[in-house]
């Protein structure tokens, strides 16, 4: 018979969260840290339909790229390399540059694991996973911004530098922000700064923002494109999309209607005309 002791541990077993299901690491190139409750320990979950960007889709933002992929690469061979902050205007490719160095580089063993903002802060348990493996990780945080002190803020302000443990030599954090300093930054803030004859001494709020940027050893820039950039970048989509040189010139005036319509000349919206466009005109 069961004593009383037995029973209370049976009840406080079922209370507990069940253990995380082991990796299928074979199974894809890319993973997504998940969570199932409360309760749950987490764990990474295989991306079934890994989205297949290429490098060279990827018009006017050459010089970017390369700075990028240099890393990546050192990263690969094992030589030194930078966690990296892609920033600047939206729709110009900083997401999908991280996606197209995933495809280009996955036969060298390159994996990425997605994590959300809220998940930060399991960063420890992510590298305990990925510690003890031969492939080399990208854990990919897109479109990051915090507006405080959060949990995840602090989680990745530590990984980055600042803990007594660290992150494994295997595993990069690379993440994308249309903010620069990865917090919304306020008029109020400067006002806070001291000159001290001919230097500037930025306020304590204004030194705490910049505190987690500056810990990525790479800063990579990205800028609005111009008209003529925009009209390349539809060009080429149309291309893709199997539109000859003649059916990109009749989709100009259209092309910029577009862009016009959507307050954007970036590349999102250039690759989302020439779906639309090659949509309407092509005939299979």
């Amino acid at each position: 018979m069961k004593t009383d002791v037995d029973k209370i541990l049976a009840r406080l077993e079922q209370l507990l969260p069940a253990p995380p299901p082991p990796v299928d690491w074979a199974s894809s190139i890319a993973f997504r840290w998940r969570k199932g409750g409360v309760r749950s320990q987490g764990s990474l979950q295989p991306v079934r339909h890994v989205h297949r960007m290429k490098l060279s889709d990827l018009q006017g933002i050459d010089a970017q790229i390369a700075k990028v992929e240099q890393n990546t690469r050192q990263f690969l061979e094992g030589r030194p390399a930078n966690n990296v902050l892609l920033t600047g205007a939206r729709g110009t490719g900083k997401s999908s540059i991280v996606k197209g160095l995933l495809n280009k580089y996955a036969r060298q063993g390159l994996r990425l694991v997605e994590v959300e903002k809220n998940d930060l802060v399991d960063l420890p348990a992510i590298t305990d996973l990925v510690a003890g493996r031969k492939e080399r990780f990208l854990v990919f945080c897109d479109d990051l911004t915090f507006h405080g002190a959060e949990e995840g803020y602090i989680a990745l302000k530590v990984a980055l530098d600042g803990s007594i443990s660290t992150t494994s030599e295997n595993m990069l954090i690379y993440a994308t922000s249309n903010r620069r300093h990865l917090m919304p930054e306020y008029m109020q803030e400067n006002l806070e700064t001291k000159y001290v004859g001919e230097e500037i001494h930025p306020g304590e709020t204004v030194e705490e923002k910049i505190s987690l940027s500056e810990r990525f050893g790479l800063w990579v820039s990205f800028y609005p494109f111009d008209q003529d950039e925009y009209l390349e970048i539809v060009g080429h989509w149309l291309k893709t999309f199997g539109c000859g040189s003649k059916e990109s010139d009749a989709a100009r005036e259209e092309a910029l209607q577009w862009s016009l319509q959507r307050g954007s000349r970036s590349g999102r919206v250039g690759y989302q005309f020439a779906r639309d466009w090659a949509g309407r005109k092509t005939k299979k």
